[in-house]
């Protein structure tokens, strides 16, 4: 049954569809004990899981129920937080008609990041992740909703073409959507009313994590929420700043308050992450101070130090992200993987309100609903690109002029490749370019 299950989810392409784009296949080709739903949906501003949570909860629970077949696991926790009501309510009616008594709910604290995997597995499991670890090594597997609900969906045939994605900010009628991959964010903006300014910046995921990008660039397997902002926000401003003045502000400015290292998600774990020191060391030049410097590796880079730590504007989340690029490039590894033997003591009190968070980013004025469009979204045109996951770029199997259908795989996995996925067209028409991505058109 496993080899089956895992079969189907390669064949479709199911990718986790929240973070990097890990194919799914890979991932619950194990044995865990426990499979955990990342409901959280921590960002603010986003809506797109809790919205799907509620109306795709028997997809859900299938998905669910299926990764547990495939990896032996006896328990099933689909993790959410309490105030996203309709939800709750439709996968509490939903268990309670199947009977399943190995998958339950569990409220997690209304903190950012909530979301993060293994903050996760900690809030419901009370185990800890080993320092450079995965949440395999402590006897689980964490997925993604949407995930889920492709994984479910896989099993009947269907491949992953289409992407659930909130589009909010500063936009005439925030909105989320169900949109064929490859859709251009532009076109998502216009669904959405507009913008509601004329020089827009556009964030690509959420606020914390996401990244700044062009409303020319397409939707992929891993975008979860298109955020439009002015040009001028101080979000935009903060994520914009080039490498080089990051640097200088942090050889001239830090204090080493310990500010950063007291809200660090993974500090606060038990990880010997300290992004306090990681500055200093970048303070003084020295950026080979091996045992501190490398522990930049450590950092999930969601953030909380920058925006929530430091009173200073410093970023010690770009510093390690910098940090983190040149060691690949000098093909050094992370020499971190102690196991930690506790979180810190007084944890719960270093953790961020996501109501806190919203007012310190400046986007309070944009927390409004997002409600999920019944009505199927079509466009003519699509941009699907070939690497939007972790692992090799998708073979083309398709040429130029060549018609497809919706649903045809039209990339698939390059042979000897370890880890890849296959790409399937979103829409029906005529490819006309492929050169690092395929697109299509209409007839």
């Amino acid at each position: 049954m496993r080899e089956e299950i895992i079969a189907a989810v390669k064949a479709a392409g199911v990718v986790g569809a929240g973070g990097a784009g890990f194919p799914t296949y890979v991932k619950i080709n194990a044995n865990v004990d426990t499979v955990i739903v990342n409901g959280a949906e921590c960002e603010p501003l986003l809506r797109a899981h809790q919205l799907i949570m509620a109306s795709e909860s028997t997809k859900l629970i299938a998905g669910l129920k299926t990764v547990m077949v495939a990896t032996g696991a006896r328990r099933g926790v689909i993790g959410l937080k309490r105030k996203y009501e309709d939800a709750v309510s439709k996968l509490q009616a939903e268990l309670k008609q199947t009977g399943d008594q190995g998958i339950e709910l569990f409220f997690l604290p209304d903190i950012y990041p909530a979301g993060d995997e293994q903050v996760l597995v900690h809030e419901v499991t009370g185990r800890v992740v080993p320092e450079g670890g995965i949440p395999l090594h402590v006897g689980v597997v964490v997925a993604n909703v949407e995930t889920l609900i492709n994984v479910a969906e896989a099993l009947t045939g269907q491949p992953v073409i289409d992407k659930y994605v909130t589009v909010t900010g500063a936009v005439n009628k925030p909105a989320t959507f169900k949109v064929p991959i490859g859709m251009a964010i532009r076109e998502l903006i216009q669904l959405a009313g507009g913008a509601t300014v004329a020089n827009y910046a556009v964030v690509d995921g959420g606020p914390m994590m996401g990244k700044l990008t062009t409303d020319d660039k397409p939707v992929t397997k891993t975008t979860g929420g298109i955020i439009v902002l002015p040009h001028d926000h101080s979000l935009v401003i903060q994520k914009s700043t080039p490498w080089a003045a990051i640097a200088n502000r942090a050889k001239a400015v830090c204090c080493n308050c310990r500010a950063c290292t007291e809200v660090c998600p993974r500090n606060l774990l038990g990880h010997s992450l300290e992004p306090h020191r990681i500055m200093q060391a970048i303070g003084r030049g020295q950026y080979q101070e091996g045992d501190v410097v490398t522990k930049a590796f450590l950092c999930s880079e969601c953030g909380a130090c920058e925006t929530f730590g430091c009173t200073m504007g410093l970023s010690p989340r770009r510093v390690n992200a910098e940090l983190k690029r040149q060691f690949g490039q000098a093909k050094i590894k992370n020499p971190h993987n102690a196991k930690p033997q506790r979180s810190r003591i007084n944890r719960e009190y270093h953790m961020i309100p996501t109501k806190r968070l919203l007012y310190r980013l400046g986007l309070d004025k944009y927390d409004v609903k997002a409600p999920l469009e019944a009505a199927p979204v079509t466009t003519n045109n699509v941009e699907i690109l070939l690497s939007q996951h972790i692992g090799a770029p998708a073979k083309p199997v398709v040429a130029v002029g060549a018609t497809v259908n919706k649903g045809d795989i039209i990339a698939v996995i390059p042979e000897g490749a370890a880890v890849g996925t296959n790409l399937h067209a979103s829409i029906s028409g005529q490819v006309y370019a492929v050169d690092g991505s395929i697109n299509i058109r209409t007839k």
